[in-house]
C-alpha cells in the first residue's frame, strides 16, 4: 500500500508541474500548449470572458482551505499521537493493558500497538513529520481565516474549473506528501485506537497525554527544521501583509468590480507579491524537511512553477490594463522574472 501510494503522489504531482513546465518554454511551436493552460488557469482578473461556461465563482477559493485544514489538522493529529506512543524520545512508549487481548478473546487486533524496536533515526523523522504538518497547518489555517475575513470577492469573479479541481488536488496531496512514509502506519494505528475504544469505551481506555511530552520531541528536531520554520515564518508575515493589502483595495461597495494597482511590501518589486510570499513559504518547509526527500521537492516544485506561470499572466494583464503601471515591477522573482 506505501508503495502504491508514493508512486501514485509522484506521478500526480508529476503530472502537475510537466504540463506547465514545457506551457513556460517560449517557443512558438509550444502555442497551443501555452494558451490551453493559460486557459485552464484563469481566474478573477485574468478571466476577461463574460462566458460562465466550466468556470465557478472565485469565492470557491474558501473550499481550498476548508478542505486543507481539515485533512491537515486529520493527519497532525493522527501522527502526533502516532509519534507520542510509538516514537517516544527521551521517554517509553505509552505503556497499554492486556485487558483488551481478554476481552476480544485474544484477538491481535491491537498487537500494532506494542512496543517495538524503532530506530532513533526512525523517530526523529516520524516527529520531523509532526513538525512539518504543523507548518502546514498554520498556513492552511491563516489562508481559510483570509477568506472569510479579509478577502472581497467581486460577485462577477469566476475561475476555470480546471483550477479548482487543481486547488482541491494541492490541498489533499501537500499534506499527505509531508508525512506519506508513517501514514499507513498512522492510519492503522488511528483504526486500531477507534477499536480499542469501542472494546473499552472512553473510561477504561485510560489514555492520557503530557503536554511536554507532546512538545518537548518537537524542540528535539534537527538544526534545518528550525531554519525552514524561520523561512517559512518571514514567507508566512509577508503573504499576510500582501494579502491584506490586496483585501483592502476593495473595502468599499462601488470598488467591487474595479481593480486597483497595489503598493506596499514585496509589491514595490513584484506584481504578485502573495505568490512570491507562498514561494518562499514552500521553500521553508523544503529546508526544514531536510531537503533530500523527493516528494517534498515535487511540491515545491509544484508551487514555483504553478505560481510562476499565474503570475507571468497577471503581470501582463496590469501591463496592459494600466498605462502607469510601475515599470521597475518584475512579475514574481525581484530583479529577474
Amino acid at each position: 500500500m506505501e508503495i502504491k501510494l508514493v508512486m501514485l503522489l509522484r506521478a500526480a504531482w508529476i503530472g502537475a508541474i510537466l504540463p506547465i513546465l514545457i506551457a513556460s518554454v517560449p517557443s512558438v511551436k509550444l502555442k497551443k500548449l501555452r494558451d490551453l493552460v493559460s486557459a485552464f488557469a484563469k481566474r478573477g482578473m485574468t478571466m476577461q470572458s463574460s462566458s460562465k461556461k466550466f468556470t465557478v465563482p472565485q469565492k470557491f477559493f474558501c473550499h481550498f482551505y476548508v478542505i486543507g485544514v481539515l485533512w491537515t489538522t486529520a493527519l497532525l493529529v493522527a501522527t502526533w499521537i502516532y509519534a507520542y506512543r510509538m516514537a517516544p524520545i527521551g521517554t517509553e512508549p505509552f505503556p497499554f493493558s492486556s485487558i483488551t487481548s481478554h476481552l476480544t478473546g485474544g484477538s491481535h487486533s491491537f498487537s500494532l500497538l506494542k512496543s517495538h524496536s524503532i530506530k532513533k533515526e526512525d523517530k526523529y523523522q516520524i516527529w520531523l513529520s509532526v513538525f512539518l504538518l504543523l507548518l502546514m497547518e498554520a498556513q492552511v489555517l491563516r489562508r481559510l481565516l483570509e477568506t472569510i475575513y479579509v478577502f472581497k470577492y467581486s460577485p462577477s469573479a469566476r475561475m476555470h474549473i480546471f483550477a479548482y479541481l487543481v486547488g482541491i488536488f494541492f490541498y489533499t496531496a501537500a499534506p499527505l506528501s509531508l508525512c506519506y512514509t508513517y501514514v499507513s502506519e498512522v492510519f492503522k494505528h488511528a483504526l486500531v485506537l477507534l477499536e480499542e475504544f469501542i472494546v473499552k469505551g472512553k473510561d477504561r481506555m485510560q489514555f492520557t497525554f503530557g503536554f511536554w511530552e507532546l512538545v518537548n520531541p518537537l524542540i528535539k528536531v534537527k538544526w534545518h527544521a528550525w531554519v525552514g520554520a524561520t523561512i517559512f515564518l518571514w514567507g508566512w508575515i509577508h503573504q499576510r501583509r500582501c494579502h491584506a493589502i490586496l483585501g483592502s483595495l476593495r473595502e468599499k461597495k462601488e470598488q467591487a468590480d474595479d481593480y486597483i494597482i497595489p503598493h506596499g511590501d514585496w509589491f514595490e518589486y513584484v506584481s504578485c507579491a502573495h505568490y512570491l510570499a507562498e514561494i518562499v513559504i514552500y521553500f521553508g518547509i523544503l529546508i526544514a524537511s531536510g531537503g533530500l526527500d523527493v516528494m517534498v521537492w515535487l511540491l515545491f516544485g509544484f508551487v514555483v512553477v504553478n505560481l510562476a506561470f499565474a503570475a507571468s499572466e497577471t503581470h501582463r494583464w496590469y501591463l496592459r490594463k494600466f498605462d502607469n503601471y510601475p515599470k521597475d515591477r518584475f512579475a514574481i522573482i525581484p530583479f529577474v522574472y
